[in-house]
């Protein structure tokens, strides 16, 4: 018989840092970069690894693992199968959350947002810096869809590396591309002493309103 975990019992006590309105930037893309450098600086693991929330037209929500793979123009940037679950959730639901964790820092950044397919060009220059091995798995995996065993997807990506041969160039496919999220809501989250945690967040109504900051109780 497994021994009973007790989860429960598990503490650990925030104490590395504060979070005030007087320290944060006037803006949360701004801020997120900060915090963003900072943990590529602390070299600590998967410091892109993000949570992407999405739900249906019937308001299931789903969420896994992802990368963010840029920030630009006030936009969190990541790229998938258009055809996967999340691509089609998009499709039916375009309103999505992302979610940064940090343990190492003690910090945890939410967002909330809207999110579009990223330029076709902006796609194609992403796709042309991946690796090889990742081009040919963009064309072999029907992504979150039943496959009969990984025997039919190694075979399936024997053929297409067969198609595409060593040298030429691959083209993306046009299943697969990037996403881009603006976002309405940005919390910032610093642990602290005592679970009197520092909620900082930002918020505006829509893309174009200016941002309100506001404290959370913990």
């Amino acid at each position: 018989m497994l021994e009973k975990l007790d989860l429960a019992a598990i503490r650990k006590n925030y104490s590395l840092r504060e979070l005030t309105e007087e320290t944060v930037l006037d803006n949360p893309i701004s801020q997120f970069n900060q915090w963003m450098q900072e943990a590529l600086m602390a070299q600590i693991d998967e410091p892109t690894a993000m949570v992407l929330s999405t739900a249906n037209a019937a308001g299931q929500p789903s969420a896994r693992v992802g990368l963010l793979k840029a920030v630009e123009e006030g936009r969190f940037i990541f790229y998938s199968n258009y055809n996967s679950r999340k691509g089609q959730e998009i499709a039916a639901n375009d309103r999505v959350a992302l979610t940064f964790f940090w343990p190492a820092l003690e910090r945890q950044v939410r967002i909330e947002g809207q999110v579009r397919q990223v330029n076709p060009i902006i796609s194609d220059e992403y796709f042309a810096i991946r690796p090889r091995g990742s081009q040919v798995g963009a064309w072999a995996s029907p992504q979150s869809q039943p496959i009969a065993s990984r025997r039919e997807l190694e075979e399936t990506t024997a053929a297409y590396q067969q198609q595409f041969g060593a040298e030429t160039p691959i083209p993306r496919p046009a299943h697969w591309g990037g996403y881009g999220v603006l976002p309405t809501y940005v919390e910032f989250w610093q642990g602290g002493a005592n679970r009197l945690h520092d909620r900082l967040t930002f918020s505006r109504p829509g893309p174009e309103q200016n941002w309100r900051l506001q404290r959370l109780a913990p």
